[in-house]
């Protein structure tokens, strides 16, 4: 694979990480508005969201580990 293909498959690939992030911040909020909230639910969508955000932050970063964590 040339490293052209390489960096659309990159940035498409944050993209879609990036729009299943958003969404599931919008899910976060909306499920947050309602009397009855399924906790565990919630709590999965938080951490699923996290990952997702570690996932994209690995890619704009490069792939250079955090070196505080």
């Amino acid at each position: 694979m040339k490293d052209a293909d390489l960096d659309l498959a990159t940035h498409a690939r944050l993209e879609s990480l990036k729009a299943e992030h958003r969404d599931l911040d919008s899910a976060i909020a909306t499920m947050a508005e309602q009397p009855m909230i399924d906790q565990v639910q919630v709590q999965r969508m938080k951490k699923r969201k996290l990952r997702l955000k570690d996932m994209i932050d690995q890619i704009e970063g490069g792939n250079t580990p955090d070196i505080s964590a």
